[in-house]
């Protein structure tokens, strides 16, 4: 694969104190929502303040959302191809004054559309610096969500919408490259920890193996994640329908999580097929740690954080063949297959699920990689190159 030549190391900046940052970030996700961009803010905002920062953080209405000073709600109504994803389009003078008022140092977009439009436009007037983040591949969601007419011009309205900032945070070098080809520019890389005090081999428990109908011999193979069908389920169950013929009474298969696919990925799934709807907290640690595997078919993801969690559970990883798992797994903790192929899938399955040893090695490596994936360092890099925008950004 060619690797995009990336843009050049910034010269040398003197910090910024972060209690000087004052961020309003804007976002169309945010908790209470259950999804892997309303977690990733939360920890962020939580992150943030530890480190003597400010935020405020201007979102969508949700009915579950507790009101708050330091979090702005605008009315929203669900997006009509992605009902989980919630819009809003706050008036730009009303956006204008609330930052006025607030007067932020730095305002960070973390969705192309709804409130990071709005604050765009509104960073732009006031001339207060502006980041954005990109989380999720628009133009290849558009192929499952009955958005075909705009993928020829997602990545025109998302180059214009991300080039206008002074940093477009990336989950992966993979996601930098794509976007370099593409035309964007001042990409710097936003990675992702995980907490391996939740998620640790410790949690497996025999007892859940028990209840799922998994003996000694059997290997258990998950999925963790929302069911959606970008997400690849549908290549994903089809393999295991070979799995299971190839392999009878050695592979069991379980699917956390939940979905608009849900009652489809029921459907296609094989018999014997476990559903465990969504987990969290302990449960959900125990679940990833009673596997042996873990699948991870999908090729719109730009950031696994499933994976990470499988990883620290000491799961080996059967994913899809494209950049960002690629990436994941380039130190050798898990295996590929090509992208959208169930033969392919079933073939790394099953070979992998008779091979103890390989597993094994496998799941080390994966636990080693996971260790190095500290959340405080994920931020410390994060909120150091905030101030280097407000460097930047000051005259002098």
């Amino acid at each position: 694969m060619t690797t995009i030549a990336r843009e050049r190391p910034r010269a040398a900046i003197r910090p910024v104190d972060p209690s000087a940052l004052r961020l309003a970030l804007f976002t169309d996700s945010y908790p209470p929502q259950l999804n892997g961009v309303a977690l990733l803010l939360g920890r962020l905002v939580e992150a943030v303040r530890a480190r003597g920062a400010t935020v405020r953080v201007y979102t969508t209405s949700d009915p579950a959302g507790a009101e708050a000073d330091d979090v702005r709600r605008w009315p929203s109504m669900a997006f009509w191809a992605y009902p989980e994803h919630r819009l809003a389009l706050p008036t730009q003078p009303r956006v204008r004054r609330e930052l006025r008022t607030w007067q932020p140092t730095l305002v960070h977009a973390a969705s192309p559309f709804g409130m990071g439009l709005a604050a765009r436009a509104a960073a732009r007037a006031l001339r207060v610096p502006f980041v954005t983040s990109y989380h999720t591949n628009w133009s290849a969601y558009s192929s499952f969500y009955q958005m075909g007419a705009l993928r020829g011009t997602a990545w025109h309205y998302l180059r214009w919408f991300h080039n206008g900032g002074a940093r477009t945070y990336c989950p992966t070098h993979a996601v930098e490259d794509e976007l370099a080809a593409r035309g964007f520019r001042h990409m710097a890389l936003w990675s992702r920890g995980v907490d391996s005090v939740r998620f640790n081999p410790s949690f497996r428990s025999d007892t859940l193996r028990a209840r799922l109908g998994v003996a000694d011999d059997t290997v258990l193979a998950i999925y963790v994640g929302r069911l959606g069908a970008e997400k690849g389920l549908a290549v994903a169950l089809e393999g295991m329908h070979e799995v299971m013929r190839v392999a009878p009474g050695r592979v069991q298969c379980a699917i956390a999580g939940d979905g608009p696919y849900a009652a489809e990925a029921r459907r296609r799934a094989p018999l014997g097929t476990i559903f465990m709807g969504r987990l969290t907290g302990d449960a959900l640690s125990e679940f990833y740690a009673s596997a042996d595997l873990f699948m991870f078919p999908s090729t719109t993801d730009t950031f696994g954080n499933v994976l990470l969690e499988a990883m620290a559970s000491g799961l080996p990883i059967v994913g899809a063949d494209v950049g960002p798992t690629r990436e994941l797994l380039a130190a050798h903790t898990g295996v590929t297959f090509a992208p959208g192929d169930p033969a392919a899938f079933a073939r790394q399955l099953v070979a992998l699920a008779a091979d103890v040893g390989r597993r094994a090695l496998l799941a080390r490596n994966a636990l080693e990689f996971a260790r190095r994936c500290s959340w405080d360092r994920v931020w410390d890099t994060l909120v150091g190159d905030y101030g280097a925008v407000m460097a930047e950004a000051s005259p002098r």
